[in-house]
Parts: structure tokens; sequence; C-alpha cells
């Protein structure tokens, strides 16, 4: 409705729509205003008559250019009477139905997608700025491995997060009005004396506010929504990552879950806490992306000039959103649970003593001592070390008293780099 209405007060503004074949007619602002009033006061009433119209037509885009046509005759000014054939002038119904999708799109993303992932980043950047400090263990391959803080963990979600949200943020959407098979065919022979594909590109770009695409066939080929559905599904694998990690963690007790009186864990173990919020995204992320990933390998292939296969599938876009929507709700409530849980990260930390065999045997290297690697791989690899296992390995090594002082300042809750100061900085690394 939108952009059939827009289109005709286009034209008119170009001076295309003439009375009897001479006089150019320019819209006077109470014609603009009824054929505005068309959309302002659109309601469900509007969208059953079209519905009945289609059942004729069996066609929804003439549906609504016949819905158009009766309001324009219920108007007493007889000159808007006059020229409603002008009504989808030189369109075929993908020229309005591609343009219609990139709008509805564009609001959907920048009025719910991406205010939704930017809340999701500003509490994740949050919690990293608060567990900036927090040593924990380290997990690579599922084993022990070099400490870093739960507030570097978190910052590291957050800078890949904020690199996809920034493209879905300045996508814009492709349009074309070029007729039948892109050529603006019909437009050029009764119009011979127009540039048609600069007004058609002013009025993609400057009126709709979409990004205008030349070179179509039929259909404006989709490249631009599946880029969209790409981004986001990345945008959303790394949430898969993130939740599957949260719950890990929770599952090891390193973060709490706060309670609620009134909730039930299990219908029979009262004791149960479980991170529901984080399975729910996880789970609608799965759906979201499933969608999209075919969305994006069907949409860019069209038979010819056109097949409508594409036509059934664009009618999942809203699915996709939506489940992307709920994932993101979830995930904005389940970490509005979780507080860190210290004692048991500092418990876990120092039970694996021997990821400091690591910085050990590099300052061995840097000394020059001959296989420092090969003698920590001796001293700890498979086995049990205790702190005073690191203590007393570092008192029976070859060095000066002041390498060995710096060692012995060596614990596992200090060794972590610049893990602090990323996780600190991670709102001004990530430009968010």
């Amino acid at each position: 409705m939108k952009v059939e209405l827009e289109w005709l007060k286009f034209i008119g503004s170009e001076g295309m729509i003439k009375l009897n074949n001479e006089t150019k007619l320019s819209f006077s602002q109470e014609q603009v205003k009824f054929l505005d009033s068309i959309i302002d006061n659109f309601d469900l009433n509007s969208a059953s008559r079209i519905k009945t119209i289609e059942q004729t037509t069996n066609h929804d885009v003439k549906a609504v250019e016949y819905y158009i046509k009766e309001q324009i005759s219920s108007f007493h000014d007889k000159t808007l009477q006059e020229i409603k054939e002008y009504v989808h002038f030189c369109c075929t119904s993908e020229d309005i139905n591609n343009l219609s999708y990139a709008l509805m799109l564009t609001d959907s993303k920048n009025l719910q997608i991406v205010p939704l992932q930017q809340k999701i980043l500003n509490k994740l950047s949050q919690m990293a700025n608060e567990s900036a400090s927090i040593s924990m263990l380290s997990r690579t391959h599922g084993q022990s491995a070099s400490p870093t803080t739960m507030g570097k963990e978190i910052a590291n979600f957050v800078y890949r997060l904020n690199r996809q949200c920034n493209y879905l943020k300045n996508h814009k959407f492709s349009g074309k009005i070029n007729g039948a098979v892109g050529n603006f065919n019909a437009h050029y022979f009764v119009y011979p004396e127009y540039n048609w594909s600069e007004i058609c590109h002013r009025f993609v770009d400057k009126s709709l506010k979409l990004e205008y695409n030349p070179y179509t066939t039929q259909i404006e080929p989709h490249d631009s929504v599946a880029e969209f559905c790409s981004h986001l599904n990345i945008f959303n694998t790394i949430l898969i990552g993130m939740s599957q990690d949260f719950w890990h963690y929770i599952s090891l007790g390193s973060f709490h879950q706060k309670t609620l009186e009134t909730e039930v864990g299990s219908s029979t173990m009262p004791h149960k806490v479980n991170p529901i919020d984080f399975e729910n995204c996880e789970g609608n992320l799965g759906l979201s992306n499933g969608l999209s990933e075919f969305i994006v390998r069907k949409l860019l292939i069209s038979r010819f000039q056109r097949d409508l296969s594409d036509s059934t599938v664009m009618r999942n876009l809203g699915s996709i959103l939506g489940y992307s929507m709920m994932a993101y709700q979830s995930l904005n409530k389940g970490l509005g649970k979780l507080t860190v849980n210290k004692e048991k990260i500092e418990k876990e930390l120092n039970e694996h003593w021997e990821v400091l065999a690591e910085p050990i045997q590099m300052l061995m290297r840097k000394l020059n001592v001959e296989g420092a690697y090969e003698q920590l791989k001796a001293l700890t690899r498979g086995k049990d070390v205790k702190r005073e296992d690191i203590e007393g390995m570092i008192e029976g090594l070859k060095l000066e008293e002041g390498e060995k002082k710096r060692l012995r300042g060596l614990k596992v809750w200090n060794y972590v780099g610049n893990a602090e100061e990323m996780a600190k900085n991670i709102k001004k690394n990530a430009k968010l």
C-alpha cells in the first residue's frame, strides 16, 4: 500500500500524470493529504477488503491496486478520479513487493533486532568490566590451560558480537522499480523522453531511503537480503557458542543463578535451578539460523528472468527475526540472573598449579637453559601438581637469585597477562 501510493505521488511530482493526454497534473495539498490518509487510516477492515478482492484476482498486489482505485473513486475530487489508472503505472508486482520487503526489513532491523543486540552488548560489556580482575582457569581442549579472567572471556564475545552488530546496523537493503524484466520496457515506450534509470534511482534512494539496484531481472535478486541473513546468522552463531560456554560455567559452578522463590527448577527435584534461559536462547537461535541458511542458499538463484519459488520463501523472513528476538530476550533474562562465584573459581584455579609450567620454561628458554620445555614436561605433564611442587621446582632450578625471586612471585592468580586491562577497555576497544 505504502509503496504503491508513494510511487503514484512521485510520478505526479515528476509531471508524468496527464489529464486527457495533455494537461500535466500536479497533486494539490488536499489530494496528497487524501492519498496519505489511505495509509494513515488503514485498519483490519481495509485489510479484509483487500483479501476479499484477492479472492477474485488471486493476486495480492493486483488486489491492493484495485483497493486504492476504490478509495480514489470514493473521493469527491473528480480530477483525482480521472487519473486512477496511474496507480501501479509501469510496475510489475515484484517492483512493489521487493520495495515493501526492503522497507519492512529495514524497520525490523532498526527498531527491533539491532536495539535488542545492543542491549545484550551493553550488559555483557558491563559484566566484563565488573569481572575484569577475577582470575580463572582457562580450558583448551577441555583441559587446564594458562589462566585468564572472567571479564576477558566475556570481552572476547563482546568484541566479536559488536562487529557483526555494526554490519547489521549499517546494512542497507536494495530495491528496484524497473518493470517486467528490469529494462524499463513499458516506461520507455510510453515516455521515451525521460531518463527512467535516473528517475527510479531517485525514488528508491531519496523517497524510500533504500539502496538502488540498477541491474535486475523481473526480481531484485535478494542479494542484500541474503547478506543481512548471513550477518544475522554469524551474530546468532557466536551467541550460541557463548550460551553454551555460560551453560558450562553454570554447570561448573563458576556462575551462580539468582533464584526466585516462586520459580520451580524441576517437577521432582526441589533443589534444581536450571539454566533454561540459555537453553531457550540456543534453541531459538538454532531455528532462526536453520531458516536463514536455507534462505541464503535459495534466494540467490532464480530461473531465467524469474521463477516464483522465492515468493513463498520470503514470507518466512518474519519467522527468522521472530526466533532471533525470542532468543535475545531469553538471553538478556538469563544474563540478569548471573553472579560470579569467586570462591569456586579461586578454588578451581588453586587446584591447577601445573599451568605455571609455561612461564617457568619460557623464562628458562630466555636464559638459554637447554631442554627447558622437556624438563617442565617431565615434571608436570599428566600429573597432579600442587603449589608446593611448583615452589620446590623453582628452588631446584639452576638460576641466578634474581630470576628465582621473580619466579617466586609467580602465582596462578597473577599469571593472566593483560587480561584485566583488555576486559576493562572493551567498550573503548570495540567502539561500542
